[in-house]
C-alpha cells in the first residue's frame, strides 16, 4: 500500500494541473554548466507554500518554499559529464533547464583587462576561427549596479564557444578556460561579472568596508539629485533640436545646413563635454584646406580614438570606420579622387553604446597628414549634433562602493565554483595612498567572497598590473614615488593568503596602452597557476620572487623563491636591468646586478655603504628583465619600507 501511495504522490506532484510558477536564477538557464565534485545547492523562487522538487540525473530533492516565495535545495556532488537536463517542478510549473554539463566554474571578475573580448584581442581572427570546443562555455553578466543586495542577476545567458560567439567572450577568461580544457578535459565554464574602470570598492560588501547604511545611502541621494540636475540639462540641449530624425543619412555630403548644430571641443569625451550620460549616435564635422597639389597626392586622416564605433567620410566619400574599439587610433587613407582643391569636409557617425562615448584621445593623435610627411592639426572645435539619445544614469557607479557587488556578484552566490580569476587594480593606482590602501582591501576582498561562498580556501588567482606609462609617477631627489608600483607590492602582498597565486605581466604590457592586447599569455600564466594550485601539478608556474637581502662590503646580495627553476635574464642577454639602489639618504641610483647562482649581486659606485635594493619601482618598468628558466618574470619589489 505505502509504495501505491508514494506513486500516487509523485503522480500528484508532477502532474501539469499541480504545477506552480517556479524561477530559477539565469545562471540555471539552457547550456550551463554546474561545479563538479561539489555538493550542487538548486535554488530558485515560487509561491509562498509550493512544493518543489529538483531532479538531475536521476538524484532529486525538495524543499517547501517560504513566506517570501525563496526555496533552495542540495544535490550531491556529481562527477564530470553530460548534457543532463534539470528538472525543476511545484504546484504550477515545470521548468527544464536542457544541455547542462558538469565540469569546473571559474568567477573571471574585476576591470577592463579582465572584460575585454576576444575580438579586439591580439591575434583574434586566428583565435574565433578555431575557436569549436562547445564545452568551453562563457556567461556574461551585464554591467549592471545597485543600492541595495540583490536576489536576481540583471541578465545573462550561457554561450558555447563556436566561431560565432567566443568574440564575444571575455580573451583572458576564454585563453584560460581553453588551456584548462586542454589539461583537464573537463567543460569549464566561465562566469564573466566585469565592469571596466570599476575600483575594488564597488565589489565588496558594506560589511568588510566597515561603512555605514545611512552614510551611503545619504551620498546615493545627493548623487541622485547631482544626477538629475545633468539631466535636465543634457535633456534642454536636446530639446533645441525638437524630434530626433528618423534618417540621418546622406549627413556625409559637403553641402550641409550646419547651423542648428553646436560646438564641441575635439578630442574628449562627449560626456566631458556637457552630454553627460548620453549614449546612442551622434555626427561630427570639421573642414581642413588643401593645395590643389596637396589634394593630388593624398592624405591621411587621423582623428584620435572613437568610443564606440565610426563611419567616416572626407568629401562625402567612405574612408574608412571601424566598430566597437573605444580605444584604436582612427587613421584612414583619403585618395586623391576624393579630395579638392581648397575646403574639404571630414564628417564622422559616431555609435556609443554605453559609458564614454565621442571623440577621444591625444590632441597629437587628430591630423591631416600630407604625403610629404607634414601634418595639419585637428584638435579644435568641432560641429557636434545628436541624432539619437538615451540618457544613462549609471555612469560612475562602478566607483562607488558595493554597487557592483549588490548587483553583479551577490546574486551569483552560492552557484559552486572551481575558484576566480581577477584583473583588477588600474583604477585604484591613481594616488599612492589608495594604492598603498589596497593590501588591505584586496585581502578583505577575498576573504569575504570565501565567507559568502562558504569556502575558505576558495582558490583565487589574480594579475599583477601590466607595464603601463600611466603619467601618475613622481620622481624627486633620487626617488621615485609611484601608485602603480604601490599597487602591485599591495597585490604581492596578498599571496600570503593560502590558496593564491599571481600572474606577473610587467613583460606583455603596452607602455601607451592601458589595455595591452596580448591576452594570450595572461590567460596561459592564470592557467598555469591554476593548474598548480587548484590541480595539484607540479610545475613552475611562478617567476623569481623576493624573499631577503643581505648588505655586505658595498654591495646587496638579493635571494629569491625560485618555485623550481633557475635565475635568467630575458632575451639571453648578459646584463640585469631595471635595479636601483640606495644608502642612508635614500637616494635610488641605477646599479650593476650580476646573477650568482641562486641570487643577485646588486651594487653602484655611488653608494659605498647601500641599505635599500629596489627592482621594476615604477609605473612603466619595461627595461626590467630578470626572469626565471622557464620565461617567466620576477614580481617589481623593493627591500625597504620608506
Amino acid at each position: 500500500m505505502r509504495p501505491l501511495l508514494a506513486w500516487l504522490g509523485a503522480l500528484l506532484l508532477f502532474s501539469p494541473s499541480a504545477q506552480a510558477k517556479v524561477e530559477l536564477p539565469l545562471l540555471f538557464s539552457d547550456g550551463a554548466i554546474v561545479q563538479r565534485d561539489k555538493p550542487l545547492p538548486v535554488w530558485g523562487w515560487a509561491s509562498p507554500g509550493a512544493k518543489i522538487e529538483v531532479e538531475f540525473d536521476g538524484r532529486s530533492a525538495t524543499a517547501t518554499a517560504a513566506k517570501d516565495g525563496a526555496w533552495r535545495v542540495e544535490l550531491p556532488a556529481h562527477k564530470a559529464g553530460g548534457p543532463y537536463i534539470l528538472r525543476v517542478r511545484g504546484d504550477g510549473e515545470a521548468v527544464a533547464v536542457n544541455d547542462v554539463l558538469v565540469g569546473d566554474v571559474w568567477l573571471a571578475s574585476g576591470q577592463s583587462n579582465m572584460e575585454w573580448p576576444l575580438y579586439q584581442a591580439k591575434d583574434a581572427q586566428q583565435a574565433i576561427a578555431s575557436a569549436n570546443d562547445p564545452l568551453i562555455r562563457h556567461f556574461k553578466v551585464p554591467k549592471s549596479w545597485s543600492e541595495k543586495p540583490e536576489t536576481r542577476l540583471a541578465g545573462g545567458s550561457w554561450k558555447a564557444a563556436s566561431p560565432q560567439t567566443v568574440g564575444e567572450f571575455s580573451a583572458v577568461g576564454y585563453y584560460f578556460a581553453r588551456e584548462l580544457r586542454a589539461k583537464t578535459g573537463v567543460p569549464i565554464g566561465i562566469i564573466n561579472s566585469t565592469w571596466g574602470g570599476s575600483r575594488i570598492e564597488a565589489w565588496m560588501d558594506g560589511q568588510t568596508l566597515g561603512i555605514e547604511t545611512t552614510r551611503l545611502a545619504k551620498r546615493m541621494r545627493d548623487l541622485r539629485v547631482k544626477e538629475d540636475r545633468d539631466m535636465a540639462i543634457v535633456e534642454g540641449k536636446l530639446a533645441q533640436w525638437g524630434a530626433m530624425p528618423a534618417d540621418d543619412t546622406g549627413w556625409q555630403v559637403v553641402e550641409l545646413d550646419e547651423s542648428a548644430w553646436v560646438d564641441i571641443a575635439v578630442p574628449v569625451l562627449w560626456e566631458e563635454a556637457g552630454w553627460l550620460g548620453l549614449d546612442g549616435v551622434a555626427w561630427y564635422r570639421t573642414h581642413f584646406e588643401l593645395t590643389a597639389e596637396q589634394a593630388r597626392k593624398g592624405v591621411r586622416v587621423s582623428f584620435g580614438r572613437v568610443d564606440d564605433s565610426d563611419q567616416a567620410w572626407v568629401n562625402g566619400v567612405a574612408v574608412g570606420g571601424i566598430t566597437r574599439e573605444y580605444n584604436t587610433p582612427r587613421q584612414y587613407d583619403v585618395p586623391a579622387k576624393a579630395l579638392r582643391a581648397g575646403r574639404n569636409v571630414l564628417a564622422v557617425r559616431v555609435v556609443d553604446d554605453g559609458g564614454g562615448g565621442g571623440i577621444h584621445g591625444d590632441a597629437e593623435e587628430l591630423h591631416v597628414q600630407l604625403a610629404d610627411g607634414a601634418r595639419m592639426p585637428l584638435a579644435r572645435e568641432w560641429k557636434f549634433r545628436v541624432v539619437q539619445a538615451r540618457l544613462d544614469a549609471s555612469d560612475g557607479k562602478n566607483l562607488i562602493e558595493t554597487l557592483l557587488f549588490n548587483q553583479m556578484i551577490l546574486p551569483a552566490q552560492p552557484y559552486p565554483l572551481s575558484g576566480v580569476i581577477w584583473y583588477q587594480g588600474e583604477a585604484n593606482a591613481d594616488k599612492l595612498a589608495g594604492a598603498h590602501r589596497y593590501r588591505e582591501q584586496f585581502p578583505a576582498l577575498i576573504g569575504q567572497l570565501r565567507r559568502q561562498w562558504n569556502a575558505p580556501q576558495l582558490p583565487f588567482l589574480w594579475v599583477q598590473l601590466a607595464n603601463f606609462d600611466s603619467g601618475v609617477d613622481v620622481s624627486a631627489e633620487g626617488r621615485t614615488e609611484s601608485p602603480w608600483a604601490m599597487l602591485r607590492e599591495s597585490q604581492s602582498r596578498t599571496l600570503t593568503l593560502p590558496a593564491t597565486a599571481q600572474v606577473v605581466t610587467i613583460d606583455v604590457g603596452d607602455p601607451k596602452d592601458i589595455h595591452p592586447l596580448d591576452k594570450q599569455t595572461v590567460g596561459h600564466r592564470l592557467a598555469l597557476a591554476a593548474r598548480h594550485v587548484v590541480y595539484g601539478e607540479a610545475l613552475v608556474y611562478s617567476g623569481p620572487v623576493y624573499r631577503s637581502v643581505r648588505f655586505e662590503a658595498g654591495r646587496a646580495r638579493v635571494a629569491f623563491d625560485l618555485g623550481g627553476s633557475a635565475l635568467a635574464i630575458r632575451g639571453d642577454g648578459s646584463k640585469l636591468h631595471g635595479f636601483e639602489i640606495a644608502g642612508a639618504d635614500r637616494k635610488f641610483h641605477p646599479a650593476h646586478a650580476v646573477i650568482d647562482g641562486d641570487t643577485i649581486v646588486v651594487s653602484s659606485d655611488a653608494v659605498a655603504k647601500p641599505q635599500a635594493v629596489r627592482y621594476a619601482w615604477r609605473d612603466n618598468p619595461e627595461e626590467a628583465d630578470l626572469i626565471n628558466r622557464d620565461g617567466l618574470p620576477a614580481s617589481p619589489f623593493r627591500t625597504d619600507a620608506w
